[in-house]
C-alpha cells in the first residue's frame, strides 16, 4: 500500500459515531458564573457556557446559546479518479481528480454561517468531538484537483481527496421562568442542522489493499470498479473511467439539488391572514427603567426603531399580542402594530444577516413574523424576544433616539437585548 498524507500527518479512518443531547453537553458546557447583585444583573457571556437548568438572571432574556443534540462524522471522497500505474510508469505522478462531492459549512436554513451563534456551535462540535472542525464559511473545492503521488508498485488505483463530513442537529439554550421558581436556563423551542467538515486527506488505494472499515481509504475504495474488466485488464497507464465514482457523483448532485429546491419553497410569499386573533392587551415595547420604546416605521424601507412616546406617537408604539400560542412556558406570538397596521417581521432577503433589522409588513403566515417570547419572574414584565425562523434575539446597539430593532443571533450579552412589555 502506498503512503498516504493528510497536512503533514497520517491519515486515520474514523468509524461514524453519534453523540447524544445529554453526553455532548456535558463535554461543551460548564457551569456560569454566579448571579450578579440583585437590582444590576449581569448577564451570562459565551465564555461563561451555560448548562441546561443552571440560574439566569433578566439580562439573560434576550441571549441564547447553542446546545448540540447530535453529531455523524464520516468519512467522504471529494475528489477521486481511478488510476492504473504499468511496471514502466512508476513514480512520481501529478494526476487530476475529478470532483465527487462539495461540502458546505452551514448553520440552521441560510446554507452560511452568520453571527457568533454559529460560530459557537460549530466549535462546541469540535470540542465535544475532539476534532479540528471549520467554523466559519468555507466550503471544498468544486473543480478538479491535482494530487502528486508517487506510486510505488504498478496497479490499479484509486486517488483521492477527502474529508471527514460532521453533521447533526442544535437546539438553544434560553432564558426563561421556571416552573420551580426564577429563572433558568432551559432547552428552547429553535432547533436545526449544521455541517462542517475537518482537515482535508489525500491518498491513494488499491483493489488489494487492507484498510480498515469505516475509513478513507476504504471509502475510496468502494468508489474503484474493482473485479471489472477495467480494473483487471491490462492497458496503458493513466486514467480509468469509474462507474461508481461517477454514480456517487449523480447522487451528491441530486442531493444539494434537493437542499436548494427545498430551500426555494421555504423563501416562497406568505399567504395572508384570513383574520388575526389578537389578545385585547395593549403594550408598549421599552427598554426597562428607560423612556424609549420600539416604534414601528412610517415608511415601508424603515424599520423598527427605538422612540419616546408622545401625543405625536399615532399608536407607532403600541403593540399587541395576536395568534398566541405557548409551548413548556414559551409564549409564541405575532407583533400586531396599532399605529400601521403591520406585523413585525425581518425582511426576507436580509433574513439570514446578522444585524439585520426589524420592520413590520402585510401581516401573513410567515414564520418571520413569529416570535418567541422569554419572560421573567411573575410580577415582572421583562422578557427577551426571538424570531421563529432565524432563530436570532432581539436587541439594539445602543440606546439612543432612532436606533434601530436588529438580531442578533446568540443575543446582546450586555443585556441590551432585554424589553418590558408594559400595558398601556
Amino acid at each position: 500500500m502506498s503512503h498516504l498524507r493528510s497536512s503533514g500527518r497520517w491519515a486515520r479512518g474514523l468509524v461514524a459515531l453519534t453523540v447524544t443531547a445529554a453526553s455532548t453537553l456535558a463535554a461543551i458546557t460548564a457551569v456560569a458564573g454566579p448571579a450578579a447583585a440583585a437590582g444590576h444583573p449581569k448577564p451570562a457571556t459565551t465564555a461563561d457556557k451555560p448548562k441546561l437548568g443552571d440560574a439566569c438572571t433578566s439580562a439573560d432574556l434576550g441571549t441564547r446559546h447553542p446546545i448540540i443534540k447530535s453529531a455523524e462524522v464520516a468519512p467522504t471522497i471529494t475528489h477521486f479518479k481511478g488510476w492504473y500505474v504499468t511496471e514502466g510508469s512508476t513514480g512520481t505522478q501529478s494526476v487530476n481528480t475529478n470532483t465527487t462531492e462539495t461540502i458546505s459549512v452551514s448553520v440552521g436554513l441560510n446554507g452560511t454561517v452568520q453571527g457568533s451563534f454559529a460560530v459557537e456551535a460549530l466549535g462546541s462540535v469540535g470540542a465535544s468531538l475532539g476534532l479540528n472542525v471549520q467554523v466559519n464559511y468555507t466550503h471544498t473545492s468544486s473543480t478538479s484537483q491535482s494530487i502528486s503521488w508517487n506510486f510505488r508498485q504498478p496497479g490499479y488505483y484509486g486517488l483521492y481527496e477527502g474529508t471527514k463530513k460532521v453533521t447533526g442537529t442544535y437546539g438553544s439554550l434560553n432564558c426563561n421562568r421556571s416552573d420551580a421558581g426564577g429563572l433558568k436556563w432551559t432547552e428552547g423551542p429553535d432547533t436545526g442542522s449544521y455541517t462542517t467538515f475537518t482537515t482535508l486527506e489525500e491518498g491513494a488505494v488499491r483493489c488489494q489493499d487492507k484498510v480498515p472499515a469505516n475509513s478513507m481509504m476504504a471509502k475510496a475504495q468502494g468508489l474503484l470498479d474493482c473485479g471489472s474488466p477495467a480494473a483487471t485488464a491490462k492497458h496503458l497507464a493513466g486514467p480509468v473511467p469509474s462507474a461508481k465514482a461517477e454514480q456517487a457523483k449523480r447522487d451528491a448532485d441530486n442531493a444539494a439539488k434537493a437542499v436548494q429546491s427545498m430551500k426555494a419553497t421555504q423563501a416562497a410569499k406568505p399567504a395572508p391572514f384570513a383574520a388575526l386573533n389578537c389578545q385585547p392587551a395593549v403594550y408598549r415595547i421599552d427598554v426597562p427603567g428607560k423612556v424609549l420604546n420600539w416604534s414601528a416605521p412610517l415608511l415601508a424601507n424603515d424599520g423598527i426603531r427605538l422612540r419616546e412616546s408622545s401625543f405625536f406617537s399615532a399608536h407607532l408604539d403600541n403593540w399587541r399580542l395576536c395568534n398566541v400560542t405557548e409551548n413548556n412556558g414559551v409564549i409564541e406570538a405575532s407583533l400586531w402594530n396599532w399605529g400601521n397596521g403591520g406585523c413585525a417581521t425581518i425582511p426576507a432577503d436580509i433574513a439570514n444577516q446578522e444585524q439585520a433589522y426589524l420592520t413590520t409588513a402585510n401581516c401573513g403566515e410567515d414564520d418571520l413574523q413569529r416570535f418567541y417570547i422569554y419572560r421573567d419572574v411573575p410580577g415582572s414584565s421583562k422578557i427577551g424576544l426571538q424570531n421563529k425562523y432565524t432563530g436570532s434575539m432581539m436587541g439594539h446597539d445602543r440606546y439612543a433616539d432612532g436606533e434601530l430593532i436588529r438580531q442578533y443571533s446568540s443575543g446582546r450579552q450586555d443585556g441590551t437585548g432585554t424589553y418590558a412589555l408594559t400595558g398601556v
